[in-house]
């Protein structure tokens, strides 16, 4: 395995076993749930367990909210339903009842996942670095996962070798366990079919109104940059050509002069023309991908910037561009704004979702309305239907999460 291999193994072997400890969290808070559950069922027979019947389902739908954000940031986000009904009349909701489902489901099989996969490699290790300890423990004492006593250097050889065995088990486990684990949640605390997508559209329909500011945002930058610049340039070039032609007759030195200064102006002309059409659709794309884009803008960054780059595959050209001048406008936000003196960019796809972390250890509190760029990169973003997110505690460190769809 090569070492970009290893490292993206690594990634998402760490990413894997981030999610199964969130899911953990959310098992644990669902066990109880799910005894209180009962109990209130059982008692309602009496007439008792109404009484905690609304409180139960508020329960249930507090804990299923908690899942459902847990998943939106690890893949697609999963939309919650409406609020439940006051009383004895959140019960008549179908969807409190698909949360019921999953947190049966999960407070037992989505427990033992998480278990299973947390404890696994951690006793895998302990039984690797088993030869390096056994004689100060019991013989009868096995290790880890080991089911047989050791009695001598070979034993605890054989000890490290089980371990490792179940080490690359638990990391060639880890992101399946992860997915089975998020599975139901996806399933059931998903909208079922049928249901009112009205939050959908009028979020779809925002989406498209900032798509067509942006894109006239951007014409109109296209056109000031061509007039402002190329266009008088050009016309320059006109008058100093007219001034050349005129001057041959009467003083050719005048006339070289003349056309000296308006090869100038067109070499000034072509620069700008050239800025314009990067500024469209940067030919580094084409050439180098958007992984050599980016390291490119890494290395011409103001503050020193480490670039992380997993991408295995190509995505859309509109979306890598996008991607490309989210990079390129915020490590010049970080460059003018911030006080920073290390910048992180993290690039990966996952889950079909390309995935763009920019970090700065700055002074912080950046403020999306304070003429910062974040506004136009929250518009360029929600153009795709992406999705960004802006963390800037007053004393930094600030970190922006993008999140474009990138689909095979």
């Amino acid at each position: 395995m090569t070492l970009d291999g290893l490292r993206r193994r690594t990634r998402v072997t760490v990413d894997a076993a981030k999610r199964l400890l969130g899911g953990l969290g959310t098992a644990a808070l669902a066990l109880p749930l799910l005894g209180w559950l009962i109990i209130a069922a059982l008692t309602s027979l009496s007439g008792i367990g109404l009484v905690f019947a609304p409180s139960v389902a508020q329960g249930v739908r507090a804990v299923a909210n908690r899942e459902r954000a847990r998943l939106s940031r690890w893949g697609p986000e999963v939309i919650g339903p409406a609020p439940l009904k006051p009383g004895l009349h959140a019960w008549t909701d179908r969807a409190l009842w698909r949360e019921v489902a999953w947190l049966a489901e999960h407070a037992t099989l989505g427990l033992l996942i998480s278990l299973f996969g947390l404890t696994v490699p951690l006793s895998a290790v302990q039984d690797v670095a088993f030869p390096l300890y056994w004689r100060q423990v019991s013989p009868e004492s096995a290790p880890g996962l080991v089911f047989w006593s050791v009695h001598s250097q070979l034993d605890a050889l054989l000890v490290g070798l089980y371990g490792l065995v179940w080490v690359v088990v638990g990391v060639a486990a880890a992101p399946w366990l992860a997915r089975a684990q998020a599975w139901p949640g996806r399933r059931l605390l998903a909208p079922p079919p049928g249901t009112d997508l009205s939050l959908r559209i009028v979020e779809l329909t925002a989406t498209r109104a900032a798509a067509l500011d942006a894109h006239a945002a951007e014409l109109r930058r296209i056109e000031r940059s061509l007039h402002d610049g190329a266009q008088n340039r050009l016309v320059a070039v006109t008058v100093l050509l007219g001034a050349a032609r005129r001057a041959v007759a009467r003083d050719p030195a005048l006339a070289g002069d003349a056309l000296e200064r308006a090869q100038d102006a067109a070499e000034q002309a072509l620069a700008e023309l050239r800025t314009v059409v990067r500024g469209i659709l940067p030919p580094v794309l084409d050439g180098r991908g958007l992984d050599g884009a980016l390291a490119g803008l890494a290395a011409d960054c103001g503050v020193p910037c480490r670039l992380e780059v997993d991408l295995p595959r190509r995505c859309a050209a509109s979306v890598e561009a996008t991607a490309y001048f989210v990079v390129a406008e915020a490590l010049t936000n970080i460059t003018k704004h911030s006080g920073a003196t290390a910048a992180t960019v993290n690039v990966r796809i996952e889950d079909q979702q390309l995935r763009i972390s920019i970090e700065d250890n700055g002074r912080g509190g950046a403020d999306e309305h304070g003429g910062s760029g974040i506004t136009g990169i929250r518009r360029r973003v929600e153009a795709y239907d992406g999705t960004l997110t802006r963390t800037s505690p007053p004393g930094g460190p600030t970190t922006l999460r993008v999140e474009l769809p990138c689909g095979s």
